[in-house]
Order: C-alpha cells, then sequence, then structure tokens
C-alpha cells in the first residue's frame, strides 16, 4: 500500500512568513497593551484632577500643571511600547505585501506619540486651573506638539490599508474589512478637536484603535 504525504504549495499564502517566537509574541503584546495602558491613564486623570472637564478638554491638556509629568509619561510610555510592537512586526512579516511598510508606519505612529509627549500642548480653556477661559495661543512646542500627534496618526490610518491589502491577499477578509474600517472611521471628522484626535491613536492601535494593525499581524 503506497502513503501519499501531502506537502504544502510552495505559494500558499501566508499572513506571516515565520512562526512567531515567544520574545515575537512578547515583542508583539506591547502593541496590545498600549491602547489600554493609555485610555486608563488618560481617563483616571481626567475624572480626578481639579478643574478638568472631560467634556470640554482635550486630554491633550493633561499635560500641563504640576502632575502634567503623568500625562506626558502616558504618551512616551505608549509611544515606546508602538514601537517595540512594529519591532515585533517586522520579525514576523518576512515577506510578502506590507513587509516594510506595515511595521515602518507603525513605528512613525510610536514616534508621533512620543513627539506628543515631549512637546506638550499648550493650557487652554481654563486648564489647567489659573487659565483664562479665551487662551488660544499656540506656542512653538504646541505646534510641535499638532505635527508630532498628526503625522502619528496619519501614520496609524494608512497603516490600517497597507494591512487590509496584505489581508486581503491571504483570504484574510474578516481581518482585511476590519482594518479598512479602523482606517477610515479614524480619519472621520468627529467633535473632538485636531489635537485630541492627534493622540487618540493609541486606542486604535490596541484594538479598538495602537494595534489593529499589531493584533491583526499575529493571527
Amino acid at each position: 500500500m503506497q502513503t501519499v504525504t501531502a506537502t504544502p504549495r510552495a505559494n500558499a499564502p501566508r499572513v506571516f512568513a515565520e512562526t512567531p517566537t515567544t520574545l515575537t509574541r512578547a515583542l508583539l503584546a506591547c502593541g496590545v497593551v498600549a491602547g489600554p495602558l493609555y485610555l486608563v491613564v488618560g481617563v483616571t486623570q481626567a475624572l480626578t484632577r481639579r478643574g478638568f472637564d472631560i467634556t470640554r478638554h482635550d486630554l491633550s491638556l493633561l499635560s500641563n500643571g504640576a502632575l502634567g509629568w503623568i500625562q506626558i509619561s502616558n504618551l512616551v510610555v505608549s509611544g515606546l511600547l508602538v514601537l517595540v510592537a512594529a519591532v515585533g512586526m517586522r520579525r514576523v512579516l518576512r515577506a510578502g505585501r506590507g513587509r516594510w511598510w506595515g511595521p515602518a508606519l507603525v513605528g512613525v505612529y510610536g514616534l508621533g506619540l512620543i513627539g506628543a509627549g515631549i512637546f506638550t500642548a499648550d493650557p487652554a480653556l481654563g486648564f489647567p486651573p489659573g487659565t483664562p477661559a479665551d487662551a488660544h495661543t499656540i506656542s512653538g512646542h504646541g505646534l510641535l506638539h499638532f505635527i508630532c500627534g498628526g503625522v502619528g496618526f496619519l501614520a496609524l490610518i494608512v497603516a490600517c490599508l497597507v494591512l487590509a491589502r496584505r489581508f486581503a491577499a491571504v483570504g484574510r477578509r474578516g481581518w482585511a474589512a476590519y482594518s479598512v474600517v479602523t482606517g477610515w472611521s479614524s480619519s472621520r471628522p468627529s467633535s473632538a478637536s485636531p489635537r485630541d484626535r492627534a493622540t487618540a491613536g493609541p486606542s486604535l492601535a490596541s484594538g479598538s484603535g495602537s494595534s489593529s494593525p499589531g493584533r491583526g499581524s499575529r493571527r
């Protein structure tokens, strides 16, 4: 009786080129942690810091005042976690579409978060306490905050579309659709100001948004 051994086709589509190692999985997990971490720390501050009104003030304003270091650290640490996740993505995306641009764009997003933390937003709308309610002056570091956040947020949107194309090419239609919807919805205008939209990205990167790409690349 002849035994026939099935072998995979050489051109069989694969989401990632190599099976993730323990180290790679740990790197990718950083991208999953980034979003929840940013939201928990940000919302906790928003609900506890004197004078902050979550219905009026952007989370970026939390970088000001005596406790501003907490939000600055939140942005920088979240950005570092996203950068680490981008390295993990590159370790598994060794071939195929998006193998360079996907991780690179996620890395740019991480750098944008770090930049938005280093260059703080200007006080506005009466926060921190003592700031005039009609304050709207934009300083040099405030402008750089806008630029860093905006560039990073745009990179995240494009990363979603790049990885959607990759998923579609290997037949992962569910993940492709999820990535497209995430990129599209995060580019839509909202009631949030440009400043808050620019720094809202960590939630996108974790699964509600710093990692539709990060999580998807692991599957």
